[in-house]
């Protein structure tokens, strides 16, 4: 019985091993890629897009971890506190990492400190949209409206990059544009759509549905070129209203300190699964424009970006809700 007993002992401890064996493999075969947002959002759409590829090219399991709240705050310091060994990566929009630092008096993590540029991953430039009964075809005739009246512009925000946006344009312009902040761009989207407020500036993937339905009309961009998505569509600059350019990228980094060799074969492997006609295809569709980068260029593009944001902060006096 004794003999019988041990050797159940034995085969329960072998059980045992084997299964923290088969986890630990697991958790050393696997990387978590963290979304500061809640699941179904543009930003978590990107980063499942991506994810199931970008895994087989490393070779390991991608493991999506939503973990929103805190503007960023929440992903930032759940990555600070794990080694920096490019098991745990972010997946982030330009606003926790290039806005929040001109926004936040106190911020509990430093971007330009804490986190290594792996690479862009898409652009998402803003577009301007108005209720298809609106008088103005083109951001010309918005502003020209806007020398006359007030025109009541929503955002997803305040400090948003479409409240940004718009700051930018009536800065441009002296035109009488009149923020109204909303919680998120759904209910924003919602008031242009159903006549309470004249326009708004939004990320092309969220708005590419109403535009396509003809729910929204679309008269510009506010990027330096053209968007793929929306081709036919003129610039600010093309209309002769200067300075008017804010994207909302979406890129990935990791943890300060991650060896520059980890960085780099990351950063070779997002930029093949970028160039895939299935991610690209995806992507586009989506109204994402896929665009990959260096660690260098991206690493220059959060450094402008964070300048340029806090100095249209600082200059509007804008502080955080």
């Amino acid at each position: 019985m004794k003999m019988i007993l041990n050797k159940k002992f034995l085969q329960l401890s072998l059980c045992g091993l084997a299964l923290s064996f088969s986890t630990a493999q697991a958790q050393s075969n696997s990387i978590k890629m963290l979304v500061a947002f809640p699941p179904g959002g543009p930003v978590d759409f990107v980063a499942r897009t991506i994810a199931e590829p970008l895994g087989k090219e490393l070779g390991v399991q991608i493991v999506i971890e939503n973990k929103p709240g805190a503007n960023g705050a929440i992903a930032a310091e759940y990555m600070g506190a794990n080694p920096a060994d490019g098991k745990v990566l972010w997946f982030t929009s330009a606003g926790a990492v290039a806005i929040n630092p001109g926004l936040y008096e106190k911020l509990s993590y430093n971007p330009l400190k804490d986190l290594a540029a792996i690479s862009l991953v898409v652009n998402n430039v803003e577009a301007l949209v108005v209720n298809p009964a609106s008088p103005a075809n083109n951001g010309s005739e918005l502003v020209a409206l806007a020398k006359q009246r007030d025109v009541m512009m929503a955002s997803s925000g305040t400090g948003s990059v479409p409240h940004l946006a718009m700051e930018q344009l009536a800065d441009s312009t002296k035109g009488r544009f009149l923020h109204v902040p909303y919680k998120g761009a759904a209910p924003a989207i919602t008031d242009v759509m159903g006549g309470h407020v004249d326009g708004f500036f939004g990320d092309i993937p969220g708005l590419i549905s109403y535009i396509k339905s003809g729910k929204l009309k679309v008269i510009g961009i506010a990027a330096p070129k053209r968007s793929v998505v929306l081709p036919d569509v003129k610039t600010f600059t093309e209309l002769g209203i200067a300075g008017v350019d804010s994207n909302n990228w979406y890129a990935m980094f990791a943890k300060a300190g991650t060896p520059k060799s980890e960085i780099d074969r990351i950063n070779a492997a997002v930029k093949k699964v970028l160039a895939t006609e299935a991610t690209k295809s995806k992507l586009l569709a989506s109204g994402a424009e896929p665009v990959g980068s260096s660690p260098e260029e991206l690493d220059h593009i959060l450094k402008a970006d964070i300048a340029k944001w806090t100095k249209l902060i600082k200059a509007k006096n804008i502080k955080p809700e």
